[in-house]
């Protein structure tokens, strides 16, 4: 589930990345596009029943840039800030998406101006050192403009699943996650109105014929991932 880490660590793992995230998640039948589309499609909606429209995005800890083309496309942004701490996973995400309004840069290259309408991160702050968590929400909370919102996913540690596909990816393995309450607590630390949190990815592909339930239970600390939605006020 997870698509990217802020830890230069990533940079021996840039040019396989996919390769191991698809084989770690390859016990839910599913490849990394799947999940990655259903978060979109997650947020999006979830952002249609807010009546917000976001024109601007930031990805923290973008990666190889899994998300951008669902940012634009799902989402509707229509330029888009990538940061990581990754010089070679930055490559491949500049090389791979030069045709998007999209720029990709190291995290301390990137200044945040209070301008940004959306942030949005997947499975990276479990690779953050707890210590440094709420300077990374600092930094998120000054890119974005008064109002704008955080779509921060996790990966559920509650989910046995999760934790089995963690172990099976290299880069998962020592990661320390985040539970629901804890992630609400640390955007709220951080200065955000926090407006909901949801719960995704319950059954695998082979049971796909149940996932019309998904929504309809998404308050239920069941799923894979779960997304805490906040706002700047």
């Amino acid at each position: 589930m997870s698509h990217s880490a802020c830890n230069s660590e990533f940079d021996e793992y840039s040019a396989d990345y996919g390769a191991a995230l698809a084989q770690g998640l390859s016990v839910s039948g599913e490849e990394p596009e799947y999940f990655a589309r259903a978060r979109m499609q997650w947020l999006a909606d979830r952002l249609r029943e807010l009546g917000e429209q976001p024109a601007s995005a930031l990805d923290f800890g973008c990666g190889t840039g899994l998300a951008t083309t669902f940012l634009f496309d799902v989402v509707g942004v229509t330029s888009l800030n990538g940061v990581d701490n990754s010089v070679k996973s930055l490559e491949v995400a500049k090389h791979q998406y030069r045709s998007l309004a999209a720029q990709f840069s190291l995290l301390q290259e990137y200044t945040p101006a209070e301008r940004l309408d959306l942030a949005f991160c997947n499975g990276v702050f479990h690779h953050i050192p707890p210590v440094e968590r709420a300077a990374a929400i600092d930094y998120i909370y000054r890119s974005l403009r008064p109002g704008g919102l955080f779509a921060f996913w996790e990966n559920n540690p509650w989910n046995p699943g999760t934790r089995y596909v963690m172990s099976r990816i290299p880069f998962d393995r020592d990661a320390i996650t985040l539970k629901p309450h804890e992630a609400r607590r640390l955007l709220s630390a951080g200065g955000f109105e926090v407006l909901r949190t949801d719960f995704l990815f319950i059954f695998p592909r082979t049971l796909r014929w149940l996932r019309g339930i998904e929504p309809h239970v998404a308050g239920w600390p069941f799923g894979a991932q779960y997304q805490v939605l906040g706002r700047k006020p």
